[in-house]
């Protein structure tokens, strides 16, 4: 995973652009038979840097979610949000 960031920028009307949806597909793509385990640990390890480093904000965070909700099931959806909550807390 490169960084929250790449999936962070939002059009001039607010909707997520082409460019973050794919790379959203392309993440999704390179956790394809990875566990859920390493998938969550790669998401906290780039937050937690983000964080440290003062370059991942709420905002970005609310992005990343608003780019890849969409492609998962009413369940994943619902862990995404809670992951993405105590991240928020870090």
């Amino acid at each position: 995973m490169k960084d929250f960031n790449s999936f962070s920028r939002e059009d001039e009307v607010g909707e997520i652009p082409e460019d973050v949806a794919d790379m959203a597909k392309r993440l999704t793509s390179a956790f394809e038979g990875k566990g859920e385990g390493d998938v969550l640990r790669a998401i906290y390890q780039e937050a937690e840097r983000g964080r440290k480093n003062g370059s991942l904000t709420d905002a970005d965070l609310d992005n990343f979610y608003n780019a890849l909700a969409p492609m998962l099931d009413g369940f994943k959806r619902k862990k995404l949000a809670s992951v993405i909550s105590k991240l928020k807390k870090m």
